[in-house]
Protein backbone atom coordinates (compact mmCIF):
# COMPACT_ATOMS: atom_id res chain seq x y z
CA UNK A 1 0.00 0.00 0.00
CA UNK A 2 2.90 2.35 0.86
CA UNK A 3 4.54 1.60 -2.48
CA UNK A 4 1.29 2.37 -4.27
CA UNK A 5 0.99 5.72 -2.42
CA UNK A 6 4.59 6.64 -3.28
CA UNK A 7 4.01 5.82 -6.94
CA UNK A 8 0.82 7.90 -6.95
CA UNK A 9 2.63 10.86 -5.34
CA UNK A 10 5.48 10.65 -7.84
CA UNK A 11 3.00 10.60 -10.70
CA UNK A 12 1.20 13.68 -9.31
CA UNK A 13 4.50 15.59 -8.92
CA UNK A 14 5.51 14.80 -12.50
CA UNK A 15 2.11 15.87 -13.77
CA UNK A 16 2.35 19.16 -11.88
CA UNK A 17 5.80 19.86 -13.30
CA UNK A 18 4.58 19.16 -16.82
CA UNK A 19 1.56 21.43 -16.35
CA UNK A 20 3.55 24.28 -14.82
CA UNK A 21 6.46 24.20 -17.26
CA UNK A 22 4.57 25.87 -20.15
CA UNK A 23 3.30 28.52 -17.75
CA UNK A 24 6.83 29.14 -16.48
CA UNK A 25 8.18 29.47 -20.02
CA UNK A 26 5.36 31.86 -20.92
CA UNK A 27 6.06 33.94 -17.82
CA UNK A 28 9.76 34.14 -18.69
CA UNK A 29 8.94 35.25 -22.22
CA UNK A 30 6.53 37.88 -20.94
CA UNK A 31 9.15 39.18 -18.50
CA UNK A 32 11.72 39.36 -21.29
CA UNK A 33 9.30 41.31 -23.47
CA UNK A 34 8.54 43.74 -20.65
CA UNK A 35 12.18 44.22 -19.63
CA UNK A 36 13.58 47.65 -20.55
CA UNK A 37 16.18 47.63 -23.29
CA UNK A 38 19.40 49.10 -21.91
CA UNK A 39 20.63 49.99 -25.38
CA UNK A 40 17.56 52.15 -26.08
CA UNK A 41 17.89 54.07 -22.81
CA UNK A 42 21.59 54.82 -23.24
CA UNK A 43 22.34 58.52 -23.41
CA UNK A 44 22.92 59.87 -26.94
CA UNK A 45 25.37 62.75 -27.17
CA UNK A 46 24.69 65.06 -30.10
CA UNK A 47 27.50 67.27 -31.34
CA UNK A 48 27.05 71.01 -30.77
CA UNK A 49 28.69 74.17 -32.17
CA UNK A 50 31.98 74.76 -30.37
CA UNK A 51 32.81 71.07 -29.96
CA UNK A 52 36.25 69.96 -31.11
CA UNK A 53 36.29 66.70 -33.08
CA UNK A 54 39.22 64.54 -34.11
CA UNK A 55 38.91 62.86 -37.50
CA UNK A 56 41.42 60.34 -38.81
CA UNK A 57 41.59 58.13 -41.88
CA UNK A 58 43.75 55.02 -41.59
CA UNK A 59 47.01 55.25 -43.54
CA UNK A 60 46.20 58.82 -44.66
CA UNK A 61 48.36 61.16 -42.58
CA UNK A 62 47.01 64.27 -44.32
CA UNK A 63 43.50 63.32 -43.21
CA UNK A 64 44.32 63.08 -39.52
CA UNK A 65 43.27 66.36 -37.92
CA UNK A 66 41.16 68.21 -35.38
CA UNK A 67 38.10 70.06 -36.65
CA UNK A 68 36.09 72.71 -34.80
CA UNK A 69 32.33 72.74 -35.23
CA UNK A 70 31.44 76.26 -36.35
CA UNK A 71 28.60 78.37 -34.91
CA UNK A 72 26.47 77.40 -37.93
CA UNK A 73 26.85 73.73 -36.93
CA UNK A 74 29.15 72.57 -39.72
CA UNK A 75 32.84 71.91 -40.35
CA UNK A 76 35.02 71.51 -43.41
CA UNK A 77 37.16 68.46 -44.14
CA UNK A 78 39.48 67.74 -47.08
CA UNK A 79 37.83 65.87 -49.97
CA UNK A 80 34.53 65.68 -48.02
CA UNK A 81 33.68 69.37 -48.22
CA UNK A 82 31.29 70.96 -45.75
CA UNK A 83 29.74 68.54 -43.25
CA UNK A 84 26.73 69.27 -41.06
CA UNK A 85 27.51 68.14 -37.49
CA UNK A 86 24.99 69.74 -35.13
CA UNK A 87 22.40 67.30 -33.81
CA UNK A 88 24.32 64.23 -35.00
CA UNK A 89 26.26 61.62 -33.05
CA UNK A 90 29.92 60.95 -33.83
CA UNK A 91 28.87 57.64 -35.42
CA UNK A 92 26.49 59.42 -37.77
CA UNK A 93 29.24 61.88 -38.71
CA UNK A 94 31.69 59.01 -39.24
CA UNK A 95 29.23 57.28 -41.55
CA UNK A 96 28.70 60.42 -43.63
CA UNK A 97 32.45 61.09 -43.92
CA UNK A 98 33.05 57.48 -44.96
CA UNK A 99 30.46 57.75 -47.73
CA UNK A 100 31.92 60.99 -49.05
CA UNK A 101 35.57 59.93 -48.87
CA UNK A 102 34.89 56.51 -50.40
CA UNK A 103 34.64 58.22 -53.80
CA UNK A 104 38.34 59.11 -53.58
CA UNK A 105 39.89 56.50 -51.25
CA UNK A 106 39.13 52.77 -51.62
CA UNK A 107 38.88 50.49 -48.59
CA UNK A 108 39.18 53.35 -46.12
CA UNK A 109 38.61 53.28 -42.37
CA UNK A 110 37.44 56.51 -40.72
CA UNK A 111 37.32 57.29 -37.01
CA UNK A 112 35.65 60.29 -35.37
CA UNK A 113 35.97 61.22 -31.70
CA UNK A 114 34.94 64.18 -29.56
CA UNK A 115 38.17 65.71 -28.27
CA UNK A 116 36.60 68.60 -26.36
CA UNK A 117 32.95 69.15 -25.43
CA UNK A 118 32.60 72.91 -25.46
CA UNK A 119 29.31 73.46 -27.23
CA UNK A 120 26.74 71.81 -24.97
CA UNK A 121 26.38 74.71 -22.55
CA UNK A 122 23.54 75.72 -20.26
CA UNK A 123 23.34 78.82 -18.07
CA UNK A 124 22.05 79.38 -14.54
CA UNK A 125 21.57 82.98 -13.39
CA UNK A 126 19.96 84.84 -10.51
CA UNK A 127 19.72 83.78 -6.88
CA UNK A 128 22.09 80.80 -6.94
CA UNK A 129 25.42 80.37 -5.18
CA UNK A 130 27.51 79.86 -8.33
CA UNK A 131 25.80 81.48 -11.33
CA UNK A 132 27.38 81.01 -14.72
CA UNK A 133 27.66 78.72 -17.73
CA UNK A 134 28.11 74.97 -17.45
CA UNK A 135 29.26 72.44 -20.03
CA UNK A 136 27.08 69.35 -19.66
CA UNK A 137 27.38 65.85 -21.12
CA UNK A 138 25.10 64.63 -22.39
CA UNK A 139 22.24 66.56 -20.75
CA UNK A 140 20.97 67.62 -17.34
CA UNK A 141 17.53 68.53 -16.07
CA UNK A 142 16.58 71.67 -14.15
CA UNK A 143 17.17 70.18 -10.70
CA UNK A 144 20.62 68.97 -11.74
CA UNK A 145 21.45 72.39 -13.19
CA UNK A 146 20.54 74.05 -9.88
CA UNK A 147 22.83 71.59 -8.13
CA UNK A 148 25.68 72.46 -10.52
CA UNK A 149 25.13 76.11 -9.60
CA UNK A 150 25.51 75.34 -5.90
CA UNK A 151 21.82 75.50 -5.06
CA UNK A 152 19.63 78.52 -4.45
CA UNK A 153 20.33 81.34 -2.01
CA UNK A 154 18.11 82.15 0.97
CA UNK A 155 16.61 85.07 -1.00
CA UNK A 156 15.53 82.97 -4.00
CA UNK A 157 11.90 82.72 -5.05
CA UNK A 158 12.10 78.95 -5.60
CA UNK A 159 8.53 78.74 -6.86
CA UNK A 160 9.15 81.39 -9.51
CA UNK A 161 12.04 79.68 -11.33
CA UNK A 162 11.73 79.44 -15.09
CA UNK A 163 13.70 78.23 -18.11
CA UNK A 164 14.35 80.44 -21.15
CA UNK A 165 14.64 78.50 -24.40
CA UNK A 166 15.32 80.00 -27.83
CA UNK A 167 13.51 78.36 -30.72
CA UNK A 168 14.50 79.80 -34.10
CA UNK A 169 13.77 83.55 -33.86
CA UNK A 170 11.75 83.57 -30.65
CA UNK A 171 12.09 82.65 -26.99
CA UNK A 172 9.67 80.85 -24.75
CA UNK A 173 9.55 80.32 -20.99
CA UNK A 174 8.88 77.17 -19.02
CA UNK A 175 7.79 77.53 -15.40
CA UNK A 176 9.46 75.47 -12.67
CA UNK A 177 8.07 75.12 -9.15
CA UNK A 178 10.95 73.86 -7.01
CA UNK A 179 8.81 72.81 -4.05
CA UNK A 180 6.48 70.75 -6.21
CA UNK A 181 9.31 68.86 -7.87
CA UNK A 182 11.20 68.41 -4.58
CA UNK A 183 8.05 66.80 -3.17
CA UNK A 184 7.62 64.50 -6.16
CA UNK A 185 4.75 66.44 -7.74
CA UNK A 186 4.34 67.72 -11.32
CA UNK A 187 7.64 66.17 -12.31
CA UNK A 188 7.04 67.04 -15.96
CA UNK A 189 8.37 70.51 -15.05
CA UNK A 190 11.83 69.03 -14.51
CA UNK A 191 12.65 69.07 -18.21
CA UNK A 192 15.90 68.02 -19.83
CA UNK A 193 17.77 71.17 -20.74
CA UNK A 194 18.98 71.82 -24.25
CA UNK A 195 22.15 73.59 -25.31
CA UNK A 196 21.70 77.32 -24.80
CA UNK A 197 18.91 77.05 -22.21
CA UNK A 198 18.97 79.60 -19.38
CA UNK A 199 17.65 78.72 -15.92
CA UNK A 200 16.51 81.92 -14.19
CA UNK A 201 16.16 81.95 -10.39
CA UNK A 202 14.51 85.25 -9.32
Amino acid sequence: MRVHNLTLCSWLVCAAVLLLSPLDVAAQRQAANNAPQARDSAPRYEVQPGDLLHVSVWKEADLDQDVLVRPDGGFSFPLAGDVRATGKTVEEIRTELTERLARFIPDLFVTVAVREINGNKIYVIGQVNRPGQFVVNPRVDVMQALSLAGGTTTFANVNGIFVLRRELDRQRTMAFDFNDVANGKRLEQNVLLQSGDVVVVP
